[in-house]
């Protein structure tokens, strides 16, 4: 799918250039269900699609009782996906914020990630929803052996997942997440399993950013030379491997993948490959998002700060 020219503004939502799952969320955000059931039924054997516009849809509905109407009066495996992810929402929220009322929240969202495993066994969307929260009371699960730093966590869960989908990347995503410094992790912990994680996946697969993620979310402006790490040689390659491998299957996509791009079109501007990154912010047009950007600022300034080093316009 072709993201469209960019046309002096950004656009930060984030359905980008899905329009049906851009509609369905102004229905949603009026209290209607029925369009995003359709959205999501046609998802159906498409993980990545579904795991994008539940996780969308979830944040338009979360302050709202939506999903529970929903859920109770057409119940099926849509309104029991959308209500483990309202319930996972929240519940995280709720952590986050130290609300009095996260212990109840969790118990209520591991009670609606069952309930839409039991109905669509096959999703594997229910248990990526259920590896959200894990971070907050983590497993501690034996690592499997080819990592140098071993950490615990939740392999297990993190298994099954990848016994539905193998290459799940919301899944792989909320994985790494789990090791991160502000989660209770290290930095030798995520580049470790991001690098085991990428290492794994197929030379074409957008998992091959992983190294890259852990990489933006270790940095430490206080650091000597902080800003020219991604100078060094290993990162060049890895973000010129991921252009060469991955950036070409993006055009079949049916949906631009506007946080991945980002985090590619992040590390070539930082790598000094300005020329290889205008086609990445090509392929981005108007979408826009705030990782990995809001990790050295203000989003819109860094992103418009890395389009001029490529050379390509801003808004005004």
């Amino acid at each position: 799918m072709a993201a469209g020219l960019f046309e002096g503004q950004y656009v930060w939502h984030p359905a980008a250039d899905d329009r049906v799952l851009a509609s369905v969320s102004v229905d949603v955000r009026a209290g209607r269900y029925r369009s995003a059931r359709e959205a999501l039924v046609d998802t159906r054997g498409d993980h990545a699609l579904r795991a994008h516009r539940s996780l969308v849809l979830a944040s338009e509905a979360a302050d709202s009782d939506l999903t529970e109407r929903w859920l109770a009066e057409e119940p099926g495996p849509e309104a029991a996906l959308m209500w483990a992810r309202v319930a996972v929402l929240r519940a995280v929220r709720a952590a986050d914020a130290r609300d009095q009322r996260a212990p109840a929240l969790e118990r209520i969202a591991l009670a609606a990630c069952d309930r839409a495993a039991r109905t669509d066994p096959a999703d594997p969307t229910p248990w990526a929803a259920r590896l959200a929260m894990a971070r907050l009371h983590r497993p501690i699960d034996p690592a499997p052996r080819g990592l140098l730093t071993s950490p615990p966590g939740p392999w297990r869960l993190f298994a099954h997942v990848l016994s539905l989908d193998p290459w799940h990347r919301e899944a792989h995503h909320r994985f790494l997440a789990c090791f991160f410094t502000r989660h209770g992790g290290s930095v030798n912990a995520a580049w470790d399993v991001a690098a085991f994680l990428g290492q794994r996946a197929p030379a074409d697969s957008p998992l091959r950013l992983l190294p890259l993620v852990a990489l933006v979310e270790s940095y430490n402006p206080t650091q000597l030379l902080a800003d020219h790490v991604w100078e060094q040689p290993q990162w060049r390659s890895t973000a010129l491997a991921i252009y060469r491998n991955w950036l070409p299957t993006v055009a079949g996509y049916r949906f631009t993948p506007v946080l991945d791009l980002a985090y590619l079109a992040h590390a070539l501007v930082m790598g000094e490959r300005e020329f290889e990154a205008r086609a990445v912010f090509a392929a981005m047009g108007p979408y826009a998002s705030r990782m990995p950007w809001s990790a050295f600022g203000d989003p819109a300034e860094q992103l418009s700060r890395a389009r001029r080093a490529c050379g390509l316009p801003v808004p005004p």
